[in-house]
């Protein structure tokens, strides 16, 4: 059904609001004129409106300050859980991606090369060298060390 009453379409306009609260002191600014966090909360909240069951999110974070990724983050799981929608998130910051996420794929020169649960991906060696920095012991591994690896055949057996 395409047709919506008002009232259902006002329920959903508040519960983006509820979200996304700076929206509404911005809501007659045009899109091109709000930030980049902005136009993700806009981007999240058009979605949303459509009550969509697939949301397919690339590279949020990308431009964003640091503060404002960690927010638009926690909206984006909160929107999974409350909403019961799916979200199909690329992204490049491992980090904050796994500490959202259920299940994870590995992607190399645009094939799957790896997929687990989170968890299971958390405790692979390679994932650990490779994307999140860290050695076998769990400490850092400098830039310097880890940007000429050579990618580990077992990945694509």
């Amino acid at each position: 059904m395409t047709r919506r009453s008002r009232k259902e379409i006002r329920e959903r306009f508040d519960t983006v609001l509820e979200y996304f609260p700076i929206l509404k002191t911005r809501r007659n600014s045009l899109a091109g004129y709000l930030s980049g966090g902005e136009q993700q909360m806009l981007v999240i909240g058009r979605a949303l409106m459509a009550r969509t069951r697939l949301m397919m999110l690339d590279e949020p974070s990308l431009g964003l300050s640091p503060i404002l990724v960690g927010e638009i983050f926690k909206i984006i799981k909160k929107v999974n859980q409350e909403q019961k929608i799916t979200v199909f998130l690329v992204e490049q910051n491992a980090h904050l991606a796994l500490s959202i996420a259920e299940h994870g794929y590995v992607m190399e020169n645009g094939k799957v090369v790896l997929d687990d649960s989170v968890d299971r991906l958390k405790e692979n060696e390679d994932i650990k060298m490779f994307y999140l920095g860290l050695t076998e012991m769990g400490a850092k591994r400098s830039y310097r060390d880890a940007k000429f690896y050579k990618r580990r055949k077992r990945w694509l057996t």
